[in-house]
């Protein structure tokens, strides 16, 4: 079930999407695709391996419109995606910041 998309901290047009994934060569395209697909724009992405590095943590900064819901829904059904869920705790001055401070938390 996709999970309910809200406006994060008064940025009603944007939203931050947290996934879950597989981390091997494809999978970042795979997502992209879908995006691509669906002429829906990714406006920023982070990601990075965790724990044993078999999977990854992807944040990815989108439009909040209504077609996100059914962006989501396909974005689950597709084998390397674990998880998907929003971040209403991170802004997209999350990716400004991080870009300005060269990547590093």
């Amino acid at each position: 079930m996709a999970p309910a998309l809200e406006p994060s901290h008064g940025h009603a047009a944007k939203a931050v999407l947290e996934l879950r994934v597989r981390n091997h060569p494809g999978t970042m395209s795979h997502i992209t695709g879908l995006f691509a697909r669906r002429a829906f724009n990714l406006e920023a992405i982070a990601c990075a391996p965790v724990g044993d590095g078999a999977t990854s943590a992807m944040l990815l900064l989108v439009a909040n419109e209504p077609r996100l819901e059914q962006v989501v829904r396909q974005l689950e059904r597709l084998y390397d995606v674990l998880s998907v869920r929003p971040r209403s705790d991170l802004t997209p001055e999350f990716f400004t910041r991080w870009i300005h401070d060269g990547g590093e938390r």
